[in-house]
Formats: structure tokens, C-alpha cells, sequence
């Protein structure tokens, strides 16, 4: 048995148990503390998954194609509008 405690032993502690809280409070008991243990494994779980799962992976960036040659205005009228749209 777990901890050292024999079968004899395990019957004797859930007889007191069964005198001091009653059989209607012990299954109560029973699931409060199952659904506490069931919350903290989730939530240590839970961390680990929100730490994988926030990690952004990165994307593959687009570069647009280079040309030789730089496009040039077609006339000054152009050139002085792309100046001031860069401003």
C-alpha cells in the first residue's frame, strides 16, 4: 500500500472519517476535492499551452522583384507630386 498504510488501517481512518463528516458529506467532499485536483492539473497545463500556443511563428515576407533599372517620373510635375506625397 501507498505510505505505508495497510488495509487495516485504511478501514479504520474511513470509519472516523464516515463518524466525523457523515455518509452524506464524504462522496461531497470527494468531489470537491477531485474537481480541485482536475482545476489545478488544467491550469498547469494550461500555462504550458498558452506559452506554445502565444508564440508567434514568423511568416514569410513577400520582397517585391527588383528591376534593373529605377522607374523614373515621367515628367517634373510627377516627380514634384511623388515628393510631396513622400512628406
Amino acid at each position: 500500500m501507498p505510505f505505508g498504510i495497510s488495509v487495516w488501517e485504511l478501514m479504520i481512518l474511513l470509519v472516523v472519517l464516515l463518524l466525523i463528516f457523515g455518509a452524506k458529506r464524504l462522496p461531497e467532499m470527494g468531489r470537491s476535492l477531485g474537481k480541485g485536483m482536475r482545476e489545478f492539473k488544467d491550469s498547469v497545463t494550461g500555462v504550458e499551452e498558452a506559452v506554445t500556443i502565444t508564440e508567434p511563428t514568423p511568416k514569410p515576407v513577400e520582397l517585391a522583384a527588383a528591376t534593373s533599372e529605377p522607374e523614373a517620373p515621367a515628367s517634373a510635375s510627377e516627380a514634384e507630386a511623388e515628393r510631396e506625397t513622400v512628406r
